[in-house]
C-alpha cells in the first residue's frame, strides 16, 4: 500500500512538471519559477494532491541538489578559476561577503534572531538565481556585455560557495540547537562524536581519498568501462560515483554535496568528463525540478496573507540592499555606461540555492518553521520579479543612460566622396569592409555601437560612429554622391527604414543588404532592395559541399550539386515571395512542395553521366590520368629504342 501511495505521489510530482514548465517557459518565467508554481497547485493550498507520502518523493528528490553540485565541479577546471580569479574571487567574495553581512546585521538588529540564525539568513539570500538570470541575458543578447559577464561571475562564485555554507551550517546548528525543542541535531553519530583532532583527521582521510582516487584511478576505471561499449553501464557508473560519495560523506555525518562538489573539481580534466556530463545531466534536471516542485507545495500561504505586508516589506529590503552593494561593487570595479545597473538589477533577488538551504536549515533546527515559510516566500516574490526588473532596466534606465552617459558625441565626417557607405561594421560588416580595403576601393563606414567603434579604431578601421537609421547622418556621409549602400546592421526593421528612404529620395544608390532570415529577406525584396543575401546562406552550403565530398562525392559532383541548388533554390525563393504575406498554411504548403519537387530534380541530375573532361576537378583523378599519360609515354620511348 506504502509503494501504491509512493508511485501516485511521484505521478503527481511529474505530471505537475510536465504541464506547469512548458507554460511557465511560454510566459518567460523560466523552469524554476514553473516547478515552483507547479509546487503550488498541487500543494495544500491550492488542490491538495501532496499527501504525507511526499515527503519520500521529496527526500529522493533532494539527490538531485548533489547531482547539481557535482556538475558544476565538473565544470570548474582549475585553469578556468585561476583565469579568471580576481572577478571570481574579488568581486563574487565581496559580493557575497557585504550582502550576506549586511542582511544579517538587520536580521539581528532588527528581528531578535540570535547570531547563527542571522548568518544563516544572509548567507542563504545573498544568494542569486543562476537560472533565471543566465536565461534572461541570454534571452536579451546581453551574455557578452560587460554587466552580463561580470554577473555570470559572480554566479559562478556563489555556485561555489553553496558548499562551504553547507559545511558551516551544520556548526550552526549546534549553537541552537538546544533553543529548539523539535527537530534538534543529532550528534551521536559520523564525525561528531569524534574528538577535535579526530574529526580533522577523517575529514582529511575521505578529502584525501576522493582527490586520488579521481586524479589518478578514475581514469583507468572509466576506460575499462568505456571498452565494453554499453552506454549503459557507463551510465551506472556514474551515478554510482556519486551515490558512493554520497554514501560515504553521510557515513561520517560530513556534507554529500561537499563529497560530490569536489569530485567534481578533481574529475574535472578528466577525458571522460564529458561523457559523465551527458549521462547525469538528465537525472539532475529531473530529480531538481521535483526538489523544486516540493518546495514550492511547502510554501505556506497562510504566512503570506497572515504577515502581507512584513514579507512585502522584506522583499524591498532584499531587493533594496543586494541593488545597492551590486552597484557599488559594479563601480568599483569598473562597470560603467549602464552596466553597473544591468549587474544590479540582475542579481537583485533571491535564489535556487536558498530554497536548498532554507530546506537544510529547517531539517538541522537552525530556525522553525514560522522563519523558514518567511524566507521561502520572499525567495519565491524576489525570483518572480526578476523578468520585471529586467524589463524596468531596459525600457527606463538604459535609455536614460543612452541619452547620456552612454552617448557618444557623433563624429563629423569629412568622407563624402565615397563611392561606399558600409553600415555596420559588427561580425559581418568587417568581412566586407576588409575585402573593400583589400580591392582598393574606400568607403565610409558608419556603425552605432561605441564600444565597437573604439575597438576597432585601434586597429586601425576609420569608423564613424552614428545611426545609420537618421536620415541627416546618412546625407552628412555622402549618400547623395555614393553608388552603393552596404546595409550590414544587426536591427531588422532599421535596415528597413533605410532601404525605403533610400530608394524613395535616392534611387540611383544600388542596395546590397544582409538578410537575417527567408522572411527578413522577403520583406527587403519588397522594398526593392538590388541585391540581397541571407548572412549564412554561402557559409552554410559550402560547409555541406566540403561534408558531402567526404561522403563519396567527387569534387565536380559536389560543385555541380552546389550550383544547381543555388539556381533552383532562387527559382524557389522568387516564387514563395509572391506567397509570404499570404497566410502562413498556404505559404508551407508550397514551401513544402518545393522542396519534395527539389529532391526529385537532385535524384534526377546525379542520374546523368559525367562527362570525362569534368574528372579535372577531381584533383586524385586528375593525378592518376598523368601517371597513366606519363608511364604510356616511358612506355613508347622504350619500345622506339
Amino acid at each position: 500500500m506504502h509503494s501504491q501511495d509512493f508511485f501516485y505521489q511521484a505521478m503527481i510530482y511529474m505530471l505537475a512538471a510536465v504541464v506547469s514548465v512548458p507554460v511557465a517557459k511560454k510566459l518567460g518565467l523560466g523552469s524554476v519559477l514553473g516547478y515552483l508554481l507547479a509546487g503550488v497547485v498541487i500543494g495544500p493550498f491550492v488542490f491538495g494532491l501532496i499527501g504525507e507520502e511526499g515527503s519520500d518523493v521529496m527526500h529522493f528528490a533532494e539527490f538531485g541538489v548533489v547531482m547539481m553540485l557535482f556538475l558544476i565541479g565538473l565544470e570548474l577546471k582549475p585553469s578556468l578559476l585561476w583565469k579568471l580569479r580576481k572577478s571570481i574571487f574579488g568581486l563574487g567574495g565581496m559580493q557575497v561577503i557585504l550582502t550576506a553581512s549586511i542582511i544579517g546585521g538587520i536580521a539581528l538588529v532588527a528581528f531578535g534572531v540570535n547570531l547563527s540564525q542571522s548568518v544563516t539568513i544572509g548567507l542563504t539570500l545573498a544568494l542569486s538565481s543562476t537560472a533565471i538570470v543566465l536565461q534572461s541575458l541570454a534571452e536579451k543578447g546581453l551574455m557578452k556585455t560587460r554587466g552580463g559577464e561580470s554577473a555570470f561571475t559572480v554566479l559562478l562564485f556563489q555556485d561555489i560557495a553553496v558548499i562551504p555554507i553547507l559545511a558551516i551550517l551544520p556548526l550552526l546548528a549546534a549553537d541552537v540547537a538546544h533553543d529548539i525543542s523539535s527537530g534538534a541535531v543529532q550528534h551521536d553519530a559520523g564525525v561528531g562524536s569524534l574528538a577535535g583532532w579526530q574529526q580533522l583527521l577523517v575529514i582529511i582521510g575521505i578529502v584525501a581519498a576522493i582527490i586520488l582516487i579521481g586524479k589518478f584511478l578514475a581514469r583507468y576505471i572509466f576506460r575499462i568501462i568505456a571498452s565494453t561499449g554499453m552506454r549503459e553501464i557507463f551510465t551506472a557508473a556514474a551515478l554510482l560515483v556519486v551515490v558512493a560519495i554520497a554514501v560515504a560523506m553521510n557515513a561520517v555525518g560530513l556534507s554529500p554535496a561537499l563529497g560530490t562538489f569536489l569530485a567534481g573539481v578533481v574529475l574535472a580534466d578528466n577525458e571522460y568528463r564529458h561523457e559523465l556530463e551527458t549521462d547525469i545531466e538528465p537525472f539532475k534536471g529531473l530529480l531538481l525540478g521535483l526538489f523544486f516542485i516540493a518546495v514550492g507545495a511547502g510554501i505556506d500561504f497562510n504566512v503570506l496573507f497572515e504577515s502581507t505586508w512584513l514579507i512585502l516589506g522584506l522583499l524591498f529590503l532584499l531587493i533594496v540592499v543586494k541593488f545597492g552593494v551590486l552597484f557599488g561593487l559594479g563601480k568599483i570595479f569598473g562597470l560603467k555606461s549602464g552596466q553597473e545597473m544591468l549587474f544590479s538589477f540582475s542579481l537583485a533577488q533571491g535564489g535556487e540555492f536558498a530554497f536548498v538551504l532554507i530546506s537544510f536549515s529547517r531539517q538541522n533546527a537552525i530556525y522553525g518553521d514560522e522563519i523558514a515559510g518567511i524566507l521561502l516566500i520572499v525567495v519565491a516574490l524576489s525570483m518572480a520579479i526578476t523578468p520585471l526588473l529586467l524589463l524596468l532596466n531596459d525600457k527606463v534606465v538604459q535609455p536614460i543612460f543612452e541619452k547620456t552617459s552612454n552617448k557618444m558625441e557623433e563624429d563629423k565626417i569629412d568622407e563624402t566622396e565615397n563611392p561606399v557607405i558600409l553600415a555596420g561594421f559588427g561580425r559581418f560588416g568587417v568581412i566586407v569592409g576588409r575585402y573593400l580595403k583589400t580591392c582598393g576601393i574606400s568607403s565610409t563606414i558608419l556603425d552605432n555601437n561605441p564600444e565597437n567603434v573604439q575597438a576597432l579604431r585601434k586597429f586601425g578601421f576609420k569608423v564613424y560612429y552614428g545611426d545609420a537609421s537618421r536620415h541627416d547622418l546618412l546625407e552628412s556621409a555622402g549618400i547623395a554622391n555614393a553608388k552603393v549602400l552596404i546595409l550590414a546592421i544587426d536591427e531588422k526593421e532599421k535596415s528597413l527604414e533605410i532601404v525605403d528612404f533610400v530608394k524613395k529620395k535616392f534611387p540611383h544608390v544600388k542596395i546590397f543588404t544582409r538578410a537575417f532570415d527567408v522572411r527578413h529577406m522577403f520583406a527587403l525584396k519588397d522594398k526593392n532592395a538590388d541585391y540581397i543575401r541571407r548572412e549564412s546562406y554561402d557559409s552554410s552550403l559550402e560547409l555541406a559541399s566540403h561534408a558531402v565530398c567526404e561522403l563519396g562525392f567527387d569534387h565536380y559532383q559536389s560543385h555541380r550539386a552546389l550550383l544547381s541548388f543555388k539556381f533552383h533554390d532562387k527559382n524557389i525563393m522568387d516564387e514563395l515571395f509572391k506567397l509570404w504575406k499570404e497566410d502562413d498554411k498556404s505559404y508551407i504548403k508550397e514551401a513544402k512542395r518545393f522542396s519534395s519537387e527539389l529532391e526529385k530534380v537532385f535524384l534526377a541530375e546525379r542520374e546523368e553521366s559525367i562527362h570525362e573532361s569534368d574528372m579535372a576537378w577531381d584533383s586524385t583523378t586528375l593525378r592518376e590520368e598523368i601517371r597513366e599519360i606519363y608511364a604510356g609515354i616511358k612506355e613508347g620511348n622504350g619500345k622506339s629504342e
